[in-house]
Parts: C-alpha cells; sequence; structure tokens
C-alpha cells in the first residue's frame, strides 16, 4: 500500500517509518520476577484510553518495592502465552518526572507473549490480561551506577479486528473469510471485472474513535491482486509484525488515504483499488493491477513531535 519500500515519514520533527512494528527498548531490565503484585507507592494515573497517562506522585519518588498494579481491566481478547501482543509504553524517570520512553511519538510496538520477548517483570504483570487493559509498573534499574526508579504505563491494544460483525459485500466483490485467529483468506469472483473506482467494504464495524487525517494508523494488513488472486503483501505470516502509517499526507496509496479515514479502530475493512487508487504510473510490478487489501485497524492516534512539552 506504499507509494515506496518502507518510506519514511516526517511531520513536525516527528519520524515515523511505514513499516513492521519492532519491539521498542524497555525501560526495565529483564530481572526476576516481583513478589508484590501492587506497589504501596502513592501514583495517580490519569488520562483516557488511547492517550498519553498522565502520572501525579510526589518526586522525587523512590520505588520501596517492585510491583504493578492495573489501572483498569480490558474486555478484548484475552493475551495467549506465545501470542502477539501490542503495547503501548509510557515510562518516566521517578527523580523528576522526566520521560524515559513513549510510543504515542511514533507507534505501538509489537511483542510476544513470553517472558524473554517482555522480561519477566512485564509478563507476569500482563499474564492473565485482555486487550484495553491498563497496567503501572515500578522497578528500579541502573544507569552508571545511579538507582533509577522507573514508573511506568503500559496498554495492551488489540491484534485483531473486533466489533459487529457486518454484511458481506454485494455481488461481483470478493469474499473473505478469516481463521480462528483472525487471518483473513480472500476470493477474487470468477469471471467478475474489477471495479473502476475505489470500493471501500467495511466488514467487521470496530467501537473506537474515526481514523483522522494525520494519523498514525497501526494495522495488519492482507493484499491480493485481482488479476492473479496471488498474494501480494500479508502481516498474518509467523513473525510478521503489525504495521504502522501515517494516512491522508500522501505517503500511501490513495485508495488507503481516501479509504481508511473516518473507519472507527477495531474495524476490518476491505479496499479494492484499482489502479489508479494504487501503483499506476509508478515502476511497481503492480502497477496495472487493482489490489483488493483487507486491513484490520488496530490503533490510531496523533503523533507527538519531539519539541512538545509534557504535560506536569
Amino acid at each position: 500500500m506504499l507509494r515506496r519500500p518502507l518510506v519514511v515519514l516526517v511531520s513536525a520533527g516527528l519520524l515515523v517509518t511505514a513499516g513492521a512494528c519492532a519491539p521498542a527498548s524497555l525501560p526495565i531490565e529483564v530481572g526476576p520476577a516481583p513478589t508484590a503484585t501492587a506497589s504501596q507507592a502513592p501514583i495517580d494515573v490519569d488520562g483516557r484510553p488511547g492517550q498519553v497517562p498522565e502520572l501525579k506522585y510526589a518526586k522525587p519518588f523512590d520505588v520501596l518495592e517492585p510491583g504493578s498494579r492495573t489501572v483498569w481491566p480490558g474486555t478484548g481478547e484475552p493475551l495467549e502465552r506465545d501470542g502477539s501482543v501490542l503495547l503501548n509504553l509510557y515510562a518516566e524517570d521517578g527523580r523528576d518526572g522526566s520521560e524515559l520512553q513513549n510510543t504515542y511519538r511514533s507507534a505501538p510496538a509489537s511483542y510476544t507473549m513470553t517472558e524473554s520477548s517482555l522480561g519477566n517483570h512485564l509478563f507476569e504483570a500482563l499474564r492473565g490480561k485482555r486487550a484495553g487493559a491498563r497496567v503501572m509498573l515500578l522497578e528500579s534499574d541502573s544507569d552508571e551506577g545511579a538507582e533509577v526508579p522507573v514508573v511506568l504505563v503500559v496498554d495492551v491494544l488489540p491484534t485483531r479486528a473486533s466489533g459487529t460483525e457486518l454484511p458481506g459485500p454485494p455481488g461481483g466483490l470478493p469474499r473473505v473469510t478469516r481463521d480462528e485467529l483472525g487471518a483473513p483468506t480472500v476470493r477474487i469472483p470468477r469471471d467478475a471485472e474489477p471495479p473502476r473506482d475505489l470500493e471501500v467494504v467495511p466488514l467487521v464495524r470496530g467501537r473506537g474513535p474515526q481514523v483522522a487525517q494525520g494519523q498514525v494508523v497501526t494495522f495488519e494488513v492482507h493484499a491480493v491482486a485481482w488479476g492473479s488472486g496471488e498474494v501480494v503483501e500479508t502481516t498474518w505470516a509467523k513473525d510478521s509484525p503489525p504495521r504502522s502509517a501515517q494516512v491522508g499526507i500522501g505517503a500511501l496509496i490513495e485508495g488507503w488515504d481516501t479509504g481508511l479515514v473516518q473507519q472507527p479502530v477495531g474495524s476490518q475493512v476491505m479496499l479494492v483499488a484499482p489502479p489508479g487508487m494504487a501503483y499506476a504510473g509508478t515502476k511497481s510490478p503492480l502497477a496495472g493491477e487493482t489490489l483488493v487489501y483487507v486491513i484490520d485497524i488496530l490503533d490510531a492516534h496523533k503523533p507527538m513531535s519531539e519539541n512538545e512539552k509534557k504535560r506536569d
């Protein structure tokens, strides 16, 4: 769906790679799981789902006992060992409240639900949680011999579309089925002519806010060429994490910029993009193809630039 491979987008000082959601470096080192399940520290975590958490606590802050607590439980799919995990991470240095990590500046990070991927502390904190949960962790880390009190807030995002199932597409358009993990299969109707105009067909209506122009959208995608029925791109393959890109700014093909805006987060949408809304006029081998995309919209947020000040 990109106009060029691994396109790099620059907006308001923010660097966003429109590619796979590579795991972000966690601010807490892998270590033994804590014996405590909650900290007695007086920290308030405010903010709505999908927004950067606001932490309120007296500074400097000392972590007397590492641990975690659930800020709110999720209502989505439960996390499964060895399954994929998509997280937004926000961490502060408890000594002065300075920012240590903030995936809201770019895009969520993808991990595997294992101790080796998440670290023992975060793995234990997320065990048994569901998509939609927000969890706070407290830990001490070392930096050049100094103990750094780390306050980390983790938002668990869905890894597949979830919402209201909608009627199938009208006759003449491809049919989509999904396996038990949510991976789609696209079947092109035999002898049907591809549409001349962009077709936007919601398959699952999510319950999240609508995607807005300029937001960074994180998604799973499965793409098929109409002419051959061959899969030309998919993130549903093993070890292929979700991708993120900024929509509505001309970095994606026109079919995506047009078709994804105003779709609710959590939706699954089929886009049938004729060549003029895809790669026509480019050197891509798909320049003359009508492309069928099945897209699970997992997250959408306005990116933060580096010069935006964190709210106190």
